[in-house]
């Protein structure tokens, strides 16, 4: 293989179309012909529905539709589905209750769609909303979890009493409850990982139609799964075979989870279309993709670490409870459970490890998979709690995880977690030296003496990345000389194209810009599991990886034939099958138009394992005692990623995922009013996405530990930023207080939580 790329900080292939505006969104395509849609959402988080009167609306000009649940009732169109009870192993089945394209009866949250209006324009289906009306009868609503099972709380299903959806437990648990009874020190700790908004720049969006020829269903969407939404679309909710149900998605900016999923919308622009005999657009706004959009996080932990005299970690026992909304999402359950459970302990050398986690229902937007689903609020907790373990042993909390730290490979975690690779020690020895922590007292003195508090938080992390463990990859040859790739991971902004094109470069030793990059399109990729859990370079890299070597091994008899020599006596390098110790040569793309496409390859990957992505954290914040103004002085890194592609890609995205794991612990967070429900923070005036201004220059370090799991040594680095950054930031808040006798806050930690806090232990 030729070596020349892989590795390399080439520049983005994708970047001239976003640069220029020649980049193509969902909200840019329009169809000939097409309608507009818009939806009618409730202004209740719970309520009965009365009735519904959309004569008025439907009268009015330019509306070509105006639809209720009644309307879908007579179509025999099934409710969404949850994928999760399939695969998540729960003490009991899981409770999904029935989650209708449009509310059938009953509203359970604030944005549950209630009425579908299709137009020749948009604004004429928005004014048309404003004509329908509805009777709405009020019920009491909750959003806290804990207040939702707790008794006498309002119930949101007559399936689920208690509101309880699943119990889920991982562990042994007599072990762990054996090793609290004989621990020198036990720290417990309540931890609140806040509910946050994923917040994509681009809105959810879709275009649904339909081809009478055919009988098909077609549905170009911002999404990020096309594959599984076309296979929960057509199986799960029209019932039709999917190959008459084709899903595609043009560029996409930005998900974090938000874009993987089966969303009410989807099933009525298709079944409209249908009806209607003509395409149907809908674009949300932001406000409409807060009140819709699935959140994340939402975890209320009770947690407990056991010590032994020296400092050694014997047992670590949580006990949460998620917030699901008021339905339940696509995978919502597998985040708190599955996912959660492959992360609990992080680098640390536990015994013992057990995990309960109770899934409640709730009047609130449904909760799924965010940037790292389950890893971040894992990792979270035990890094809390070390630091809660530092206050009350009086050992210094780098050296509690430095005694701690796993440093041996191959590990198998207490909870069955095989960690093939890295350098958990080496990293945070790196960060600890980087962070020039000797000199930090000297630093927070000069601080004080301005009348600030400074903070050192030192924190490290372990992601479990693969997602899907199945993915495929194709090889096409065209008549032009250039080669398709088609995969079925998908870019919302990575720069796929570029890491693909590299890989594909280095084994056939052709130019990137032979390689064209195909991804998102039922029609053209035969299937895939798509983006999430930073998996694309591990599982999508390997199936193409696979691929490559296998069109070169269909190219080797043929090449040979080609130059009358015997195959074992070729040479293939930089793009060229050579005869041994002869000038006598055959060009890769020679043999592909002599093959006439016998050189096409697909191939799969299937059963992978995790790559184990790792790193440490440091971060300095800077608050002011008077007023609680908090200010990110410095965040530093200390990651391992394994063998890299492109470093420059993955800088980008490590820079990316620290900023929403630095919003989350100092921004941002979706708040509901406790009483009504209503949504408090449901636009960007109320919801605080960080901005360049709020950071730092982040400084990246570093250090590669080629995992054995793939023939690439790449683990997953998507998600990795937002799993370490929200603990690094809290440590350093509370490293800020401590002079102060606060050891305890929550996330997001805004300006007026840290002066209620400061006040408070002022007197």
């Amino acid at each position: 293989m030729n070596d020349a790329l892989l590795g390399q900080s080439i520049q983005r292939r994708e970047d001239h179309g976003f640069l220029t505006g020649a980049a193509k969104y969902t909200a840019d395509i329009n169809l000939d012909g097409q309608l507009h849609a818009a939806v009618l959402r409730s202004p209740y988080a719970h309520a009965l529905i009365v009735a519904i009167d959309t004569s008025a609306a439907a009268a009015l000009p330019g509306v070509a539709g105006v639809y209720t649940s009644a309307d879908l009732a007579t179509d025999d169109i099934d409710p969404l589905p949850c994928a999760a009870p399939a695969v998540v192993a729960t003490v009991e089945p899981i409770i999904v209750p029935p989650r209708h394209a449009l509310a059938v009866g009953c509203v359970r949250h604030v944005g549950d769609p209630v009425a579908f209006v299709v137009a020749e324009s948009h604004e004429a289906a928005l004014d048309a909303l404003e004509l329908i009306e509805v009777d709405y009868e009020g019920l009491p609503a909750v959003v806290d979890s804990r207040k939702a099972l707790a008794p006498g709380a309002p119930e949101i299903w007559g399936e689920a009493p208690g509101n309880l959806s699943y119990v889920f437990e991982k562990g042994d648990r007599t072990a762990v409850d054996a090793a609290f009874a004989g621990a020198a020190h036990v720290v417990e700790l309540d931890i609140v990982n806040n509910r946050v908004s994923p917040a994509p720049t681009e809105p959810r969006a879709a275009i649904g139609s339909y081809d009478g020829a055919t009988d098909t269903l077609n549905l170009l969407l911002t999404g990020q799964g096309v594959h599984g939404i076309r296979g929960q679309l057509a199986s799960a909710v029209f019932k039709v075979a999917e190959d008459k149900l084709n899903v595609a998605a043009p560029f996409v900016g930005g998900g974090f989870g938000l874009k993987n999923f089966v969303y009410p919308e989807y099933v009525m622009l298709l079944w409209a279309a249908r009806r209607l005999g003509r395409s149907v657009k809908w674009v949300a706004d932001r406000s409409e993709d807060f009140l819709s959009s699935t959140q994340g996080r939402d975890i209320h932990a009770s947690a407990r670490l056991a010590l032994d005299t020296d400092g050694r970690f014997l047992a670590l026992s949580a006990a949460t409870t998620a917030n699901m909304g008021a339905y339940l999402s696509s995978f919502g359950p597998g985040v708190s459970t599955n996912a959660a459970s492959t992360a609990m302990g992080g680098v640390y050398d536990i015994p013992d490890v057990f995990l309960e986690v109770h899934g409640a229902f709730t009047n609130t937007v449904p909760v799924d998979a965010y940037r790292g689903a389950g890893k971040p609020e894992s990792n979270y907790i035990i890094e809390r709690l070390i630091e809660a373990a530092a206050v009350q042993t009086g050992i210094d909390g780098v050296r509690l995880r430095l005694l701690n730290v796993i440093d041996s490979y191959p590990y198998t975690s207490s909870l069955g977690i095989e960690i093939d690779t890295g350098d958990f020690k080496g990293n945070l020895k790196e960060a600890v030296r980087l962070a020039d922590r000797t000199s930090f007292e000297a630093r927070r003195a000069a601080a004080a003496e301005q009348g600030k508090l400074l903070g050192l938080g030192i924190a490290c992390f372990l992601e479990t990345a693969r997602g899907a463990p199945s993915e495929g990859a194709e090889v096409k040859f065209l008549d032009d000389g250039s080669v398709e790739l088609r995969l079925g991971t998908e870019s919302n902004g990575q720069g796929h194209e570029t890491a693909y094109s590299q890989i594909a470069a280095d084994h056939f030793g052709l130019p990137l810009d032979s390689f064209r990059y195909i991804q998102a399109d039922t029609t053209l990729v035969r299937a895939g599991n798509g983006h999430g859990g930073a998996r694309s370079m591990h599982m999508g890299g390997s199936a193409l990886v696979a691929a490559l070597e296998a069109a070169l091994t269909k190219a080797r008899p043929i090449a040979a034939q080609m130059l009358q020599a015997d195959e074992a006596v070729l040479e293939f390098t930089d793009g060229e099958f050579c005869v041994a110790d002869s000038s006598r040569s055959v060009s890769l793309s020679e043999v592909a138009r002599q093959a006439k496409g016998s050189l096409d390859s697909y191939e799969r990957r299937e059963d992978a394992p995790f790559t184990l992505p790792s790193g440490s954290h440091v971060a300095e914040v800077e608050i002011d005692r008077d007023t609680g103004a908090i200010r990110l002085a410095r965040y530093l890194m200390v990651d391992d990623y394994g063998s890299m592609i492109n470093p420059r890609l993955t800088e980008g995205q490590v820079h990316g995922g620290v900023t929403q794991g630095i919003g989350q612990a100092m921004w941002e967070e979706v708040a509901y009013d406790p009483d009504t429900a209503q949504l408090l923070s449901g636009s960007l005036m109320d919801y605080t996405v960080p901005r360049a201004s709020h950071l730092p220059s982040f400084e990246v370090h570093f250090r590669q530990t080629p995992t054995l799991n793939n023939p690439l040594g790449v683990k997953g680095s998507g998600q990795a930023g937002c799993i370490g950054a929200p603990q690094t930031i809290m440590s350093a808040v509370l490293d800020a207080l401590k002079p102060l006798g606060i050891t305890n806050i929550d996330m997001p930690a805004t300006q007026e939580r840290l002066w209620q806090a400061i006040s408070n232990a002022s007197g």
